[in-house]
């Protein structure tokens, strides 16, 4: 039913792009888009009508399936439905049912309706669009009419969000009593099965129960080929292991017990990882506009969502919102399992929890009303603001220790040394880029170039990595390859990453020693990432077939390819020679999205999917984890490709002295390219919060069969004589 409500609405929303939004589109010039045309109010209008008829769509499919649940009961239908429930028991509910039987033989003896009101629908928005387009002149005075007017907007939006959201509580309403009805009929089906298999015949039982749990039962020996016995060479020809080693055919394993984990520490890393998905929608959807905003210029006129301001709630939103939150949420799973003992203090969690929302989402209205730090790049937080992000550092990095401190175990964990250096290492770049003291001239910028780079390496970067060495081996059941690898990795990022930061300031009036030392460290850097990849591929060894049957894994192998590629790009900017092309185009823009998008955010969604379905017992649906996969590695490379080829000839022509506005005329097309790329990376995000709903959500659903057995038991026991 689900397929046939996603194939439905597809359909629809492939007719409305051919009917309406492709003609409007080839009409229209982009660039002269704007929320004060007369033509927005239609537009909204329709969008909202869309909404509408979107929900009813669903809640038409939802009540269609209550409706055939209902009719497949009917009498007719009866013996053939309780036949197949019968054939589809498993191998323990078979067991139950013969059990059941032998104790008790003494006492057993409108489509077309929606096709065209979607038609009708189009029809109409065509014939608005076309005397859209045939007044074309009555649309350019619109803008002295009272729709032209700020406080008409703001007012009409006022109205649509207590009405959207009355339409969404409705929907969420009218499901939940389908839900429920959905449920009764179930119960009622559960009710006929386990009187059908009460009054099945004993014949019947023999030949059909019985033989259908022997073949579900059936197991193979995995000697089949091999024989039993011992191999015994007498010739000397043979070359006998007695080490078990990787086969040909791989041998599936039993999937083992799930360790308990601690339901209030479960709540705490849910709430996070939750809380991190909001902000990865808010601030992606900032970012979606911001690009649009490179296409479209003079889409709206409000300071508040001007470019300057939008552009850092974007990037401080995906930083400090969902990477860091997101981060923090594996975290706090991942540090008392390695150390094998409870969290130290459940309370301290969810006080940083709660600081780190509220330092997100004041500072994100503080950008959009202009009260910023203006130092620096992803610090234009304000310093109360930042101070509530800090103080839940603080009180995390206290937890953190507190549990390692009381771990059961001899050593402590490589995770754990990158986790908590890593908090450490924001602590710091924190309170050095904020303190004023030597916040003057040059010496701002370097410690921008500081507060920027160690950020990205030493809290995102360092934080990630700690959190792969644990869940990417549990992932592909075995060690990490190397433990003195990781040690090495972890020592030479502390040594070289720290000194890189002023290799974005190459050229300038920073001393000239400085930026050297700062491209000898950018240089440095590829010892730990070597380190780091060689020990995840290597891990990999022996294991790439499982890849194919995991949807954790590839998230893993992209974000190593990443980790690499972006790692040795980043070395190769610092360089002066192709500092002096890259540098101040869209190419560092590129490379942020590569590392942070690339890296970071592959390897979190990687430890999301494989960790939150152990909380839960719930996973996501395959095809939408495929979905948001492809969709986000794609747009990622419709993003960075073309930003870093148009970026290379941008730099190419500032070095040949040509005017600066044909670079701006150049970048055109790639700018399209990354608002498209862009869009299809937004895309993702929204099936990825409905994956993290379906993983989190605790919607029961009757099971026909196990109920139907429950029952039988039920009746077994209460019909049992009284010892």
């Amino acid at each position: 039913m689900q397929t046939n409500i996603f194939g439905k609405t597809a359909s629809l929303i492939i007719s409305f792009l051919v009917f309406e939004i492709i003609p409007v589109t080839a009409r229209a010039n982009p660039s002269d888009f704007s929320f004060h045309s007369g033509k927005t109010p239609v537009w909204i209008a329709l969008l909202f009508t869309l909404l509408l008829l979107f929900i009813a769509i669903i809640l038409k499919q939802r009540i269609t399936g209550v409706r055939n649940i209902y009719k497949k009961r009917k009498l007719e239908q009866q013996g053939h439905l309780l036949r197949k429930y019968t054939l589809s028991l498993n191998s323990r509910q078979i067991e139950k049912l013969i059990q059941y039987r032998q104790k008790n033989k003494n006492y057993v003896n409108s489509n077309k309706v929606t096709a065209l009101l979607f038609f009708i629908f189009t029809i109409g928005l065509s014939l608005i669009s076309y005397n859209d387009a045939s007044a074309q002149d009555a649309v350019k005075t619109a803008n002295n009419s009272l729709l032209g007017e700020a406080g008409i907007w703001i007012t009409v939006v006022l109205l649509l969000i207590p009405i959207t959201a009355g339409v969404v509580l409705i929907f969420v309403k009218v499901t939940n009593i389908l839900n429920q009805q959905k449920n009764n009929y179930l119960t009622e089906e559960a009710e006929a099965l386990a009187a059908h298999l009460r009054s099945l015949p004993e014949e019947e039982a023999e030949a059909l129960l019985k033989k259908r749990k022997a073949a579900l039962d059936y197991q193979l020996t995995h000697k089949e080929l091999s024989g039993s016995q011992q191999a015994d060479d007498e010739k000397g020809l043979l070359q006998i292991h007695d080490g078990t080693e990787l086969p040909i055919v791989a041998l599936k394993k039993k999937a083992l017990q799930r360790p308990n984990v601690d339901p209030a520490l479960s709540r705490l890393i849910l709430w996070y990882l939750g809380c991190a998905t909001f902000w990865l929608l808010f601030g992606t959807t900032v970012g979606e506009y911001v690009g649009i905003k490179f296409v479209a210029p003079d889409a709206d006129h409000l300071s508040w969502l001007s470019f300057g301001r939008l552009r850092p709630v974007h990037t401080n939103a995906v930083f400090w919102g969902w990477a860091s939150l997101g981060m923090l949420g594996l975290g706090y799973y991942v540090v008392p399992r390695v150390s094998n003992t409870k969290l130290a203090s459940m309370k301290k969690g969810w006080c940083a929890l709660i600081l780190i929302n509220a330092a997100v989402l004041l500072g994100s209205i503080c950008l959009m009303a202009g009260i910023n730090n203006g130092g620096g790049e992803y610090r234009e937080y304000i310093w109360p603001v930042m101070l509530l992000f800090g103080m839940g550092l603080l009180l995390t990095l206290e937890n953190f220790i507190k549990t390692i401190a009381t771990r059961t175990t001899k050593e402590i964990y490589i995770s754990n040394w990158y986790i908590v250096s890593a908090i450490m290492f924001a602590l710091v770049i924190t309170i050095v880029a904020y303190v004023p003291y030597w916040q003057n001239g040059l010496g701002e910028t370097i410690i921008q170039g500081y507060y920027m780079h160690q950020g990205v390496g030493m809290w995102f970067m360092l934080f990630t990595l700690g959190f792969v060495y644990y869940i990417l081996p549990q992932q592909l059941n075995k060690p990490i390859y190397s433990y003195s690898l990781g040690i090495l990795a972890f020592w030479t990022q502390i040594l070289f990453y720290t000194t890189i930061g002023t290799h974005h300031f190459v050229f300038s009036s920073i001393p000239w020693w400085l930026q050297t030392v700062a491209i000898v460290g950018s240089a440095g850097m590829a010892i730990p990432v070597l380190a780091g990849t060689t020990n995840f591929l290597m891990t990999f060894k022996g294991g790439w077939y499982k890849v194919k049957d995991s949807y954790t894994l590839p998230f893993f192998l992209v974000g190593i390819i990443f980790y690499f590629t972006g790692s040795m790009q980043g070395t190769a900017e610092a360089f002066r020679s192709t500092n002096l092309m890259w540098h101040f185009t869209d190419f560092t823009t590129a490379h942020s999205h590569l590392t942070m998008y690339g890296i970071i955010c592959f390897f979190i969604w990687a430890g999301v999917y494989a960790i939150v379905p152990r909380l839960t017992g719930r996973e996501a649906p395959q095809i939408a984890v495929g979905m948001h996969f492809w969709l986000a590695l794609i747009g990622l490379l419709f993003y960075t490709v073309p930003l870093m080829y148009g970026s290379t000839l941008k730099g190419l022509m500032w070095m040949e002295g040509k005017p600066f506005i044909e670079s701006v005329v150049l970048m055109a097309p790639y700018w399209l390219w990354r608002a498209i790329g862009g869009s299809l990376m937004w895309l993702s995000h929204l099936v990825f919060a409905y994956n993290m709903y379906k993983m989190i959500a605790n919607r029961e659903v009757v099971d026909v069969q196990e109920t139907a057995i429950q029952k039988l038991e039920e009746n077994t026991a209460a019909i049992q004589p009284i010892a």
